[in-house]
């Protein structure tokens, strides 16, 4: 069978985005390549013929599957025994049977009709999965950083699973995340950081790379919603890829997590805590600020060849006060994401049209992808709009 041969390093962070795109095979082994530097990992049967994109730089080989044998891995089964067959069957769908891992850390979302079941529902978690250190649950995004809110429901206390009241000193909800090779500081309680959206960063890295490849040099990247900073991971990294940065946001805990991850990234000094945005080295604008005045700023306005629009619910909003950074002597480019209604997103596609400055001949036009639901009438989607220089 299909299998994805990834560099041990580099094995949970595809294993999570194959997961989220459906590409992992359920019912086959992960097992290591002979060389003993690689994990071969089984490929679905939903994976189309040629690779996605976002996987074309790992190989692909075909060799003897092997079965998923180990019962821990089915959840089901340790619900089943705890609540029993009958209460299973009777509740159906609405049995929390997708989660999201963020390191050592499970982020689930309870349906109200099996809530009084939480802490069977995580103690099933953690039975199947044993190297999850703690289960929180996920109550929908909150306040004007939009972080979302998250309850611990479950955490591992040497080798006991306990559930219930769990005081807030007993766990620590900083986590280290593996991504394309990257080690990320994160801590979703105080920044918004989901690895769901690794296809998306995967994805702007290589529309990068085009960009670099077009302007036949390292390009400039502002992303004004850095968060702790997930897309800069691979963007200062790569070699040549990126030669000025500009990363901002209005929450101060997400800045002091992107000052510890720069300084593992670049090798360089950084604050320690959050400061307003300023430049920290000639090629680094780092800091606390709100991206709607950032043009306003004496030395930032007309300086990026790529902006990172990643506020979906506010981004068509926020275009009209991002477009002055561009560096409009030269091709540049916008990424954004937005959540819109199914039935509104042929007028969200003009109205960011109307937004945008003229496009680039020969580059295709602006058109909202839709990545995934985000509710069941709203839907998460991406775009990329290659802007012309002006004449």
């Amino acid at each position: 069978m299909r299998h994805l041969r990834v560099p041990n390093k580099s094995v949970q962070a595809i294993i999570v985005l194959l997961k989220d795109n459906g590409l992992l095979s359920q019912e086959m082994r992960i097992f290591p390549d002979t060389d003993g530097e690689h994990r071969l990992i089984p490929l679905s049967e939903n994976t189309p013929p040629i690779l996605p994109s976002y996987l074309s730089q790992y190989e692909e080989v075909s060799k003897q599957g092997i079965h998923e044998e180990r019962s821990t891995a089915d959840w089901w089964a340790h619900l089943s025994s705890m609540v029993g067959e009958d209460t299973v069957s009777a509740h159906g769908d609405n049995w929390p049977s997708n989660h999201e891992f963020i390191g050592d850390i499970m982020i689930v979302r309870i349906n109200e009709e099996v809530s009084s079941y939480r802490k069977e529902i995580a103690s099933s978690k953690m039975a199947s999965h044993p190297n999850v250190r703690i289960v929180m649950e996920d109550r929908g995004v909150q306040g004007k950083f939009r972080i979302r809110d998250l309850t611990p429901i479950a955490h591992r206390k040497n080798s006991e699973i306990v559930t219930g009241n769990i005081p807030g000193g007993s766990y620590d909800t900083r986590v280290m995340v593996r991504e394309s090779g990257k080690s990320i500081l994160c801590d979703p309680t105080k920044a918004y950081f989901s690895t769901k959206l690794q296809t998306e960063r995967l994805e702007t890295i290589n529309l990068a790379r085009e960009l670099k490849e077009l302007l036949g040099r390292p390009i400039r990247v502002c992303d004004p919603f850095c968060g702790v900073g997930p897309v800069l991971a691979k963007m200062v990294s790569e070699d040549d890829l990126a030669s000025d940065v500009l990363a901002t946001d209005l929450n101060p805990d997400a800045i002091e997590m992107l000052f510890d991850n720069l300084r593992r990234w670049d090798g360089r000094r950084y604050p320690k805590e959050p400061s307003p945005v300023e430049r920290i080295y000639p090629d680094r604008i780092i800091g606390v600020a709100d991206a709607s005045v950032l043009s306003e700023i004496p030395g930032i306005a007309n300086s990026w060849d790529l902006v990172i629009v990643n506020l979906p619910h506010r981004t068509i909003e926020m275009l009209p006060k991002l477009i002055p950074l561009l560096d409009m002597s030269s091709p540049s480019m916008v990424r954004g994401r937005v959540v819109v209604a199914e039935s509104d997103i042929e007028d969200a596609n003009r109205r960011i049209m109307t937004i945008l400055p003229p496009l680039l001949p020969g580059y295709p036009s602006v058109e909202l992808k839709v990545k995934r639901d985000y509710s069941s009438t709203l839907r998460l989607c991406s775009f990329e709009a290659w802007i012309a220089p002006l004449e």
